[in-house]
């Protein structure tokens, strides 16, 4: 095994980067995407993360390139000019899009799956959720994400507001 310099290798994944703020630049491109400009570097496509999604999610958004290396963080998206700051709301609410459920239909079990007819803040949803405690999460003692086979969120603040025939089948899925 070889043995790294007490500067190389290591030390770099150790240390956050930050995006100087004042000298970046971020742009929406023809195409759509996320752009960023550095100083003398541009980068024509980035992608934005989030690294506390929900605990935190105005502090420490990642951002990298488009073969997804690291080009450092925001450490708060409220230190961004107003301009700059929408742009990156508008990317981030795309990829975290996490419709609110305001009522439970139905939920319905076959063969290990469970099809969920809801209300949401996005509208009237069917989705199928593989049982198992991957795909539901509780975020504190009444929230609850839910994960449906194709990746999509959905969050629900308060699961004591729901029907106990919905909640007794939920209470078996956590």
């Amino acid at each position: 095994m070889m043995e790294l310099k007490k500067d190389e290798g290591l030390q770099e994944y150790t240390e956050l980067k930050y995006i100087d703020l004042k000298a970046a630049r971020f742009e929406k491109t023809i195409g759509g995407f996320l752009s960023l400009k550095i100083a003398d570097k541009e980068y024509k496509r980035i992608n934005v993360h989030r690294t506390f999604p929900f605990t935190n999610p105005d502090l420490y958004i990642s951002v990298s390139d488009e073969d997804k290396k690291e080009i450092g963080f925001i450490s708060d998206l409220n230190l961004l000019k107003s301009e700059y700051k929408k742009l990156i709301e508008d990317e981030l609410g795309v990829r975290y899009f996490t419709p609110e459920i305001t009522k439970v239909i139905n939920i319905k079990e076959e063969f290990g799956y469970y099809y969920w007819e809801v209300e949401t803040d996005a509208g009237h949803r069917k989705f199928t959720v593989q049982s198992g405690h991957n795909n539901m999460k509780t975020l504190n003692d009444i929230q609850l994400l839910i994960v449906d086979v194709d990746g999509n969120r959905y969050k629900m603040s308060d699961v004591n507001s729901m029907e106990s025939k919905h909640l007794k089948v939920i209470g078996a899925l956590i």
